[in-house]
């Protein structure tokens, strides 16, 4: 565990894909899974292309029979494409918690889980939907979707949030 954090955090990729025995990343909130050696290293290119600054710190690891989960902060500079979003320069600072799977002593999975819009939000490409540029935002790079469901909501009967819904 701590050769596979250590390596990944100093940049040195293939010294990280031997610290499993079939290397695998499972990305949460991109429903991504990206499996064997070739597909890590392609991620970790592009990580690493992204942010070529990037480190962890804050981290905080719990041991469980046949895991480990890791919560850790997420810290680099968007220097490179990603994901095809070009360059931003917008530093970046966001929490994950990442399951290492093991069968017995085997490292077999890496699941990462992370705010995928507190990334977006810190690289300048979207917004807080809560605020009014925010909403102001959605509106208009989805227009339809945010008119019917305005339609839906003003057609539909208010209800006494004391009383639950029907049916």
């Amino acid at each position: 565990m701590r050769e596979h954090m250590a390596s990944e955090d100093e940049h040195r990729f293939e010294d990280t894909l031997k610290t499993f025995s079939h290397p695998r990343y499972e990305v949460v909130p991109t429903g991504e899974v990206i499996d064997g050696e070739d597909a890590l290293r392609a991620f970790y290119d592009e990580s690493h292309r992204a942010f070529p600054d990037f480190h962890f710190e804050n981290t905080n690891l719990r041991h469980l029979d046949d895991a480990v989960v890791v919560e850790t902060d997420f810290v680099g500079t968007h220097r490179g494409p990603w994901r095809g979003l070009p360059a931003t320069g917008r530093s970046v600072r966001y929490r994950m918690c990442n399951i290492f799977e093991f069968q017995g002593e085997d490292l077999v999975c890496e699941r990462l889980h992370f705010d995928l819009l507190t990334v977006l939000k810190q690289i300048g490409i979207a917004r807080d939907p809560t605020t009014l540029a925010g909403r102001l935002m959605t509106f208009m790079n989805h227009p339809l979707v945010v008119t019917g469901a305005f339609a839906r909501s003003a057609l539909r009967p208010s209800r006494d949030p004391q009383r639950p819904p029907e049916g």
